[in-house]
């Protein structure tokens, strides 16, 4: 089954579709399709952004659409940035790394013990036949003082698991696709997929 990712981020399509293509779905970005939406996201939690997003590139593609929303959520600042993770700061001059400063300075009079923070993401797919099918995933870890590793993107380089003992941005991709946030939402999502008939059980 062919699907378009509701997503300009090469990144995300990479490691989407590591999962992806485990059950079937051949995914493809956006922009692949010659389509370049910018959606609102209006919603107040990741469920109705992302429920958003895929509804917005089905109806411009015709084709079934999965999309993504996800963030970091620091308990310390009361589940912030959450569904602003991408837009933190709300400087369009921040980049990736930009952002992953500034979280590092609003919380750098957090005591160490108090840095917990969880990754979510939730996954939603939206046919032409008005199907929705969605799914949320969860990992919880502690926010680091500096950044570290090479790999992942976004805040994965501050972002500490403690069952590996390494940030997230120092695991493998293999690694990372068997407990990622993202992992655990895709897992859920097949399962529904299933029983939704659009997979192979």
């Amino acid at each position: 089954m062919k699907v378009v990712l509701a997503s300009k981020n090469p990144h995300k399509l990479v490691e989407i579709s590591k999962i992806t293509e485990q059950f079937g779905i051949e995914l493809v970005l956006q922009s692949q399709l010659g389509l370049d939406i910018d959606v609102e996201e209006t919603g107040t939690t990741f469920e109705e952004n992302s429920f958003i997003k895929a509804e917005a590139v089905m109806k411009a593609t015709g084709l079934p659409a999965l999309a993504d929303d996800s963030g970091i959520a620091v308990e310390a600042l009361n589940g912030e940035p959450g569904i602003y993770s991408a837009r933190y700061g709300f400087d369009e001059s921040l980049d990736d790394f930009g952002r992953l400063k500034l979280l590092l300075k609003n919380t750098e009079n957090v005591p160490d013990d108090q840095r917990q923070a969880k990754f979510v993401c939730v996954i939603t797919m939206v046919t032409p036949e008005g199907k929705t099918i969605q799914a949320r995933g969860e990992v919880h870890g502690m926010l680091l003082r500096e950044p570290v590793g090479e790999n992942g993107f976004g805040y994965d380089p501050i972002f500490y698991y403690p069952p590996f003992k390494k940030a997230f941005a120092q695991l493998t991709a293999e690694e990372k696709n068997r407990v990622s946030h993202r992992a655990q939402a895709l897992k859920r999502f097949y399962q529904k997929l299933k029983e939704a008939d659009y997979a192979d059980k």
